[in-house]
């Protein structure tokens, strides 16, 4: 299958590039480096210098003998991306190209007007992309479990039956997102469906919990290919900042009460399920959602497993509990279906003392890369405490 994927440099797109590439299909990717930027501008390093995604092309060829066709640019910049589509031909499109985090959209008035822009103007242009190139090509596109919020009641996969004073009708399930970032993925997944109605596009929704990891079996040749691996309080995702944190000795960081839950997967998972969908797409006309995670965990229960795996590992892993800088609920219910991606074949990797250990083993490599001022949370919800906040 000819693949295109935006957003092909971060911590998912290449990734997924490589494992998409090694499976044998024809892969393209995308990037206008924005993370790259804003970790410059905002002094939060990755983990890893990673080599430019030429370089990461070139390099990927050289060890696989397969080819990863670059291009850098803008997704809002339309004639730009009509040039890719055009050259590509892509049968599918796994938009990653979004600004990914919670904490940078809400840091002040700049960040949230371009992580509006940015996530739904993108997200417009490849939808006319499609309709006007290729109206038979499957748009994958990764959502996140963030858009339901913390309801009191399960729930389901993209969908909710509602009975109302004798009749029934089958709604999108209701949207409570807890951040900007979050919010603009609920108003791209509205505009999907809505276009998948007018226009008959094919859509799956992959509605997607936290994200740990860093090796995958195609970058574990080589450290210059592994993925853009961030542990600061902006765009570090919560195990993976947990395990830097013990690494260095530094108490994990536990925001508020630390009920708060969420469905966990690991980057192995992440690509499969990208591949389990683009094989079996969605029917014309048909918006397609999936919850995609593996196990759900609280956040104490996070902290607890690093904990252990850390003694293991030689590690004395401490816990502390921080002000939470995010307005969110700390204990609630929380039970969300994920089924169908497990129907569609997805053999889940579990988290374990193994998986956590091999992730500290690989941190503990590069632990002279560490800086200790990116470990507390600088970006606080809350307009009180914007004082305190990164600008």
């Amino acid at each position: 299958m000819k693949v295109l994927i935006l957003g092909g440099d971060g911590y998912l797109g290449w990734p997924t590039a490589m494992y998409l590439s090694w499976k044998g299909h024809e892969v393209a990717v995308v990037d206008n480096y924005f993370r790259r930027r804003a970790c410059t501008e905002l002094n939060c390093e990755p983990l890893l210098a990673v080599p430019s995604l030429h370089q990461r092309g070139e390099l990927w060829q050289a060890v696989s003998g397969r080819k990863i066709q670059v291009f850098i640019g803008d997704l809002c910049d339309y004639q730009f991306l009509s040039h890719v589509f055009q050259e590509v031909d892509p049968e599918g499109v796994v938009h990653y190209a979004e600004q990914p985090s919670a904490p940078y959209s809400m840091m002040g008035r700049e960040a949230a007007v371009f992580t509006l822009t940015n996530n739904l103007v993108s997200t417009c242009n490849v939808i006319h992309a499609v309709a006007e190139f290729n109206p038979d090509c499957h748009i994958v596109k990764l959502g996140t479990m963030g858009v339901y919020g913390t309801p009191n009641i399960d729930i389901e996969e993209g969908y909710l039956e509602v009975e109302h004073k004798g009749r029934k009708q089958k709604f999108l399930y209701p949207k409570a997102p807890g951040s900007l970032y979050h919010l603009t993925k609920a108003q791209d997944g509205d505009m999907l469906y809505f276009y998948c109605r007018m226009w008959d596009i094919r859509v799956t929704d992959l509605n997607q919990g936290p994200v740990y990891g860093v090796q995958t079996d195609e970058s574990g040749q080589d450290d210059r290919l592994a993925s853009i691996f961030n542990y600061d309080s902006i765009f570090g995702t919560v195990l993976n900042r947990f395990v830097v944190q013990a690494v260095v000795g530094h108490p994990l960081t536990v925001y508020g009460n630390g009920g708060q839950t969420r469905g966990y997967l690991n980057i192995a998972d992440t690509m499969a399920c990208v591949e389990l969908s683009l094989l079996q797409p969605a029917g014309r006309g048909e918006y397609r959602v999936f919850n995609q995670f593996v196990e759900t965990f609280s956040v104490n229960e996070l902290a607890e497993k690093v904990r252990g795996a850390g003694r293991q590992s030689g590690f004395d892993v401490k816990i502390n509990k921080v002000p939470n800088p995010r307005r969110e609920a700390e204990e609630h219910y929380y039970n969300p279906v994920h089924t169908n991606l497990f129907e569609l074949g997805l053999k889940p990797h579990y988290l374990n003392e193994a998986v956590l250990g091999d992730m500290l083993a690989f941190v503990k490599k590069h632990s002279a890369n560490i800086n200790l001022d990116l470990i507390l949370p600088q970006v606080h919800w809350k307009t009180e405490n914007r004082c305190n906040s990164i600008r």
